[in-house]
């Protein structure tokens, strides 16, 4: 019992000790995580991933404005006028000469001159060599030309006809004539002509024009004087329609006209006779080319006339098949 009074006196003693400990290991909570709830959370950073571009050198820099001929060819100033100093004309002629030889050059000088235009060429051209079936007797015709020189003056052959299987020809005639270019697309062609057919025999004199025409159309035009004083006239024109690289459709018109009445040959005047044809041709090589078609001919005026009185039709139908060639 004697120690019951000093147990409540340390325990006394011991109370403030203990509350005073806990008062420094439970601090009192503070308003820390009220401030941590309002205040707003971070956004996402909206460039978070992509590659920042990198300073601009010129930053701060005045930039100087734009060239408003920038893109455009400044004018070059005109040379000054003035004659050649007068060293420029002075030497030989060829200075060359001096250094490879006169003959050389020479021979080099004509080499360049034809390689440039001054050279001659050849061709040999038959335009028909065909067939004709048509009601009555079949026959045959031929057309072709030759010619040589350079591009300005050329000697031209022509020579044409036609007749029937088993019979002389009913008309066949040559040409020669000398051909100059009056500009890059036509001839000035003269010369003379003979008809070997029909009987009797006559020889022409020949002026005419051959070319390209706009549009690709082929002429051949001729006016002829007969040494007998007589006057006429052909008129030739096709046109190549390329439908595709190698086949070949050509329109063809030829049409004759007289002055006078020539009845000894059948020939009336006016427009005495007209041909009308289509050939579809199929190149094999650009030299060959077999070609079918077919042709219209009839005769006009006082022409038809003496045809019927000699028997003969005054024109008709004609399917005809042949080749063309060059060389």
């Amino acid at each position: 019992m004697k120690r019951l009074p000093a147990l409540l006196a340390a325990t006394a003693l011991a109370a403030p000790a203990l509350a005073q400990q806990h008062h420094h290991a439970m601090p009192p909570p503070t308003a820390e995580p009220r401030a941590r709830e309002a205040a707003p959370k971070p956004t996402a950073d909206p460039h978070a991933g992509h590659t920042m571009p990198a300073a601009d050198p010129h930053a701060g820099h005045a930039m100087p404005a734009a060239d408003p001929h920038a893109g455009h060819d400044a004018p070059q100033p005109a040379p000054p006028a003035a004659p050649a100093p007068p060293g420029a004309l002075s030497g030989p002629a060829h200075a060359a000469d001096q250094v490879h030889g006169a003959g050389a050059m020479a021979r080099a000088r004509a080499e360049m001159r034809d390689e440039h235009g001054g050279m001659e060429a050849s061709k040999l051209a038959i335009d028909q060599l065909e067939v004709r079936l048509r009601d009555g007797r079949d026959g045959y015709r031929w057309e072709g030309q030759a010619w040589h020189g350079g591009d300005i003056d050329k000697l031209w052959l022509k020579s044409e006809g036609e007749g029937s299987f088993g019979e002389a020809p009913e008309a066949a005639e040559v040409q020669a004539l000398w051909s100059h270019a009056i500009d890059p697309w036509f001839d000035l062609q003269g010369g003379v002509r003979y008809d070997l057919r029909p009987d009797p025999e006559r020889a022409y004199l020949v002026l005419g024009v051959q070319g390209l025409a706009p549009y690709w159309f082929e002429i051949d035009a001729a006016a002829f004087v007969s040494h007998k004083g007589e006057l006429s006239a052909r008129f030739e024109a096709e046109y190549d329609l390329r439908l595709t690289q190698r086949l070949i459709l050509q329109p063809r018109l030829e049409a004759e006209l007289a002055l006078q009445d020539v009845p000894e040959i059948g020939v009336g005047s006016g427009l005495s006779t007209a041909e009308a044809g289509l050939r579809l041709r199929y190149e094999l090589v650009p030299e060959l080319a077999p070609y079918v078609g077919f042709e219209y001919e009839r005769a006009f005026g006082k022409t038809r006339g003496l045809r019927r009185a000699a028997g003969e039709e005054g024109g008709g139908w004609s399917l005809v098949a042949g080749i063309r060639s060059w060389f």
